[in-house]
């Protein structure tokens, strides 16, 4: 049996990366897998090579297509059992240079964009009352502090903030919510890095990870599935680092 037969998952920025490998990590488990983004055409692609999938369309930042999107997956599924607010957008640029529409549009996605997720589908959890499991993805920048991530940081260090106040809020509605800490993981967001551009900037920072590797999206994907199963029952309001053994 799969740990989560029988589950109904929404995925934000499901259609590439880590959101695309936990979509078909959580269907090969068994789950019923939504995938969300505004990258349309890539979305369609990657849920027609899944099976069990769909893709809707959402912009994370709109309140209005977050409760269609709910409201779509509660009408066809009849609940949603599990959120994994995956999608997000990054920004390296000195704290000085970085301009408030910058800050903005980073804060918009990132931080915005997961409050609204966790919000509404908290909202159908409990309207429902089978509980279920929230899975933010935030970053070691929501740990510490990183150079050249002032903006990026702050909405990282806002959602761990916000997985710990929605623990304990709903807690008592059987909502179990976490977030994930990834480090560098080798993804469509992280191309432009010279740890990825750069054999020998990628050599030295494979050398200062403990595990001798950069992180690959099937790492993240499967700290989601253990946070998403019920595996995880009596872990909330958590973070779970997964880095290569970098952060301590």
């Amino acid at each position: 049996m799969g740990r989560l037969d029988g589950k109904v998952a929404i995925i934000t920025g499901g259609a590439r990366g880590q959101g695309a490998e936990e979509g078909r990590l959580f269907a090969s488990e068994g789950a019923t897998v939504v995938l969300a983004d505004v990258l349309d055409d890539l979305g369609q692609e990657t849920a027609a090579k899944i099976q069990g999938a769909r893709y809707l369309h959402l912009d994370v930042r709109s309140e209005s297509e977050w409760q269609a999107t709910v409201d779509a997956v509660v009408a066809r599924h009849g609940r949603i059992d599990v959120l994994v607010n995956n999608a997000a957008i990054d920004l390296a640029k000195r704290f000085e240079q970085t301009t408030l529409e910058e800050f903005e549009r980073i804060v918009s996605i990132n931080q915005t964009g997961v409050f609204l997720g966790m919000r509404t589908v908290a909202r159908a959890m409990m309207a429902a009352n089978r509980g279920g499991s929230i899975v933010n993805i935030s970053s070691v920048a929501g740990l510490e502090g990183v150079k050249g991530r002032a903006a990026y940081g702050s909405t990282k260090w806002a959602v761990r903030g916000m997985t710990k106040t929605a623990a304990l809020e709903w807690g008592d509605r059987g909502i179990r919510v976490n977030s994930i800490h990834p480090g560098i993981i080798e993804t469509p967001m992280t191309a432009n890095l010279r740890a990825f551009t750069d054999a020998d900037v990628r050599a030295k920072t494979e050398r200062n990870i403990p595990l001798g590797r950069v992180g690959q999206p099937i790492d993240i994907a499967n700290m989601a599935l253990f946070l998403a199963s019920d595996e995880s029952a009596y872990c909330t309001g958590q973070e779970f680092t997964v880095d290569g053994g970098i952060h301590h």
